[in-house]
């Protein structure tokens, strides 16, 4: 009843997106709300219990999510940031970093992985997954193909993937994945576009059905740009018509809300507009928005850092777990981790320790946010610099 209920209050939205009413009619809906309750354990069948478990296990205290799962274009930007060749070896070499640092599962329950990562082991022959599993963080996958412009739109953009998306996520839960991602966007100088809107929502809600249907934990990314010089209220009014679309659709395609995992964007003002908000303000928008949108059946909030500098992305996270939340309101960074470590290792295997105590630098800082325990006393230069790209692809 909850979903239903759910996508009964986010009419409006649905009017906005589509220009007409979408939601089912009164007559006969008794029935179909029947139907309903009675697909949900249908459709999921025995991985039901193991889905609403992963979820809670990613969504524990003081834990969020690592993100390495750039594609091997981004990866290689990020290797010739350091004067490296985008090279399979030192792909593996870089990952293995990260996935063998000591005491990492302390603080990080979860990692996104590319599937190149996946199918990787350790130089001494240990699969990727097995160093995760020892540490108790559970493996992750990013199961999307990448953005292609959407026609019809203003110059928006569209998430490929769903093709073949079924049998590629039995593969990626034989070799031990339990969750996946699918990040798609919405762009705000762009309209954004109904059309947009309603794309993106819909591949998120597809993806999902189909992830749980095979044992793995959706992560719904909808993630709303930084791009433009919009105020704090635009991108409030924007962020609560996508949520409204996406938990809509979720709805409509019977996924179990305890059985997946959020990554929204942070309510903040666009990144070229003149004031810049605090984290007491970017606070108390975001959670304006995911009061308004998010039913407290899903289990953890974890948020992306879209550009944010690393010390940023820590005190919002910070701000934002000052009172008891209905959700676990946590992390899933990927430069906000990993920006100080590349620059620490360059490379150079003498650096690994240092590279990896500097991870573990930022994996406690953004523990203790997530506790509502964390103090930027102490933090280098380095975390407060700004990572925003214009434009930039994942």
């Amino acid at each position: 009843m909850a979903c239903v209920s759910f996508a009964k209050l986010n009419a409006p939205s649905s009017s906005w997106i589509g220009g007409q009413q979408s939601l089912p009619q009164r007559s006969g809906s008794s029935a179909r709300l029947a139907t309903r309750r009675v697909s949900l354990p249908i459709r999921a069948g025995a991985y039901t219990d193991e889905l609403i478990k992963t979820a809670k296990t990613i969504a524990s205290p003081g834990r969020g999510i690592l993100a390495i799962d750039e594609s091997n274009a981004t990866c290689g930007k990020r290797l010739s940031s350091i004067g490296l060749d985008n090279t399979e070896p030192n792909r593996q070499a870089y990952r293995q970093l990260l996935l063998t640092t000591p005491g990492l599962g302390e603080y990080i329950s979860g990692a996104i992985l590319f599937e190149e990562t996946l199918y990787q082991s350790t130089t001494d022959g240990k699969k990727f997954v097995d160093v995760l599993h020892d540490q108790k963080i559970v493996p992750g996958i990013k199961v999307d193909k990448g953005l292609v412009p959407l026609p019809g739109s203003n110059n928006e953009s569209w998430c490929q993937g769903l093709d073949g998306l079924s049998s590629r996520s039995a593969e990626y839960y034989k070799q031990g994945a339990r969750f996946a991602k699918w990040r798609t966007v919405v762009s705000i100088p762009c309209g954004p576009s109904s059309l947009a809107v309603k794309e993106a929502a819909w591949g998120l809600a597809r993806y999902a059905a189909i992830s749980q249907d095979n044992g793995l934990v959706p992560v719904v990314e909808p993630e709303i740009l930084l791009d433009g010089d919009h105020p704090i209220e635009r991108t409030l009014e924007v962020a609560e018509k996508v949520w409204a679309e996406v938990f809509y659709y979720l709805a409509e395609n019977n996924v179990i809300f305890e059985g997946i995992l959020l990554k929204p964007s942070m309510v903040t003002p666009g990144a070229e507009h003149k004031e810049r908000a605090n984290p007491e303000t970017i606070a108390k928008y975001t959670l304006t928005m995911l009061k308004r949108r998010v039913p407290p059946a899903v289990p953890g909030i974890m948020f992306l850092s879209g550009g944010q500098s690393e010390m940023e992305a820590t005190l919002n996270l910070h701000a934002m777990n000052q009172s008891p939340n209905p959700w676990h309101v946590s992390f899933s960074y990927a430069r906000a981790l990993q920006n100080t470590v590349l620059k620490t290792w360059q490379g150079r295997p003498e650096n690994v320790e240092a590279a990896q105590k500097a991870l573990l630098v930022r994996a406690k800082a953004n523990s203790l946010a997530q506790l509502g325990k964390y103090s930027a006393e102490g933090e280098s230069e380095e975390a407060k610099k700004g990572m925003f790209v214009k434009g930039y692809t994942y």
